[in-house]
């Protein structure tokens, strides 16, 4: 005889099974959209790390917030109708220390600023849901406007710029951590990149739409950087930048490090306006390696497969396939060099030595 179990049954097994979930709602969060939730949020992390693990959630509500720092055995939940709103203010970011001193988002400082969202040495983390994240970009962009040639900055536009001094940032960061899922999500208005894996491994990206508008500077779509074992998958990349890059560290610093990004699969995605479809580089001096990009559209990007480096960086890329590919509306189909910046050439004065870069084994078919 077989026996069947009502779903009502399996529901109420789950629950007294004791899967916690902790609605940042129930600790405090108005959800207004102007009143900061961080406080309240954190509180509900606080509560499912204590608990060895959960979801925290967002129902339907606007929560202006700054970091979240996710732990182990995390999810984060945001609910069709509920928008994640980044504060402007950079006080609401911490501080760490960065792997990569100077190199160009820490302001040289050594220090960089927080991410939105920030997992670090975690494992089982997963941010998803049918909501929105926004980054509230246009506060950190406006920070960055440029003055006239000849004239100088007002006193307070000396200020607002100041506040860039340790970068913007990210949407979403990783670092060091291991079977990382990102999925669903509508991820708009990132001060600087949206989506980015660190050191990490195991990473799933699917299902996600990105929105930056055109321009906005730096707002790549999905980073990874000196990862492993990373899926992009089943996505619309839409931003100011490049929509995929894969990196792996600048220079010398790269190079010591020797963390390549490898065995990135990308496929099923449709890039849209960005400088590049898929980029590797340019900083990529630890190398980048096994990567796969099929069954892709580019639609309006500058350039559809963009390979970018230049003397100093030395690393190796190798191992690059692309297939079933469209491109419309593409202004270069592909660009690769060795001399990205423009202001090195061949000759004496750049032997080939550690910090001459390598390409090979790239394999393009089937792109329209």
């Amino acid at each position: 005889m077989v026996y069947r179990i009502p779903l009502f049954a399996i529901l109420l097994l789950s629950t007294l099974a004791g899967a916690t979930v902790c609605d940042v709602t129930k600790y405090g969060a108005k959800g207004d959209g102007k009143t900061k939730d961080t406080a309240a949020i954190a509180k509900a992390v606080n509560s499912c790390v204590a608990a060895g693990g959960g979801t925290i959630l967002f129902p339907p509500g606007r929560y202006l917030t700054g970091a979240i720092k996710l732990g182990s055995n995390l999810t984060l939940e945001v609910e069709a109708g509920a928008t994640i709103l980044g504060s402007p203010d950079p006080e609401d970011y911490p501080l760490y220390d960065s792997v990569w001193a100077g190199d160009g988002h820490t302001g040289g400082s050594g220090k960089t600023i927080s991410s939105l969202i920030y997992a670090e040495d975690a494992e089982n983390v997963t941010i998803r849901g049918r909501g929105t994240i926004d980054g509230q970009g246009e506060n950190w962009w406006r920070r960055m406007g440029r003055v006239p040639r000849g004239q100088q900055r007002t006193p307070e536009q000396e200020a607002e710029f100041a506040k860039l001094a340790n970068g913007r940032p990210r949407l979403i960061e990783v670092v060091r951590c291991k079977f990382v899922v990102i999925e669903q999500l509508h991820l708009i208005n990132s001060a600087v990149w949206t989506i980015h894996p660190f050191l990490s491994e195991f990473v799933r990206v699917d299902g996600v739409t990105i929105q930056n508008p055109v321009p906005s500077p730096n707002t790549d779509g999905i980073n990874p950087e000196s990862s492993r074992n990373v899926q992009i998958l089943n996505s619309r990349i839409d931003v100011g930048d490049d929509c995929v890059t894969l990196k792996s560290g600048m220079n010398e610093a790269g190079r010591k490090l020797g963390r390549p990004d490898e065995n990135i699969t990308i496929t099923n995605c449709v890039m849209m306006r960005g400088h590049g479809g898929v980029t590797i580089g340019s900083e990529m001096s630890g190398g980048v390696r096994n990567v796969v990009v099929s069954n892709c559209v580019f639609q309006g990007t500058d350039v559809g497969i963009r390979v970018k480096s230049q003397r100093g960086r030395g690393g190796v890329v190798e191992g690059f396939a692309a297939s079933n590919i469209v491109m419309q509306d593409v202004r270069s189909a592909f660009t690769i060099t060795t001399f990205y910046q423009g202001q090195d050439k061949p000759g004496d004065e750049f032997p080939v030595n550690e910090g001459t870069p390598t390409f090979r084994d790239f394999v393009f078919n089937n792109i329209i």
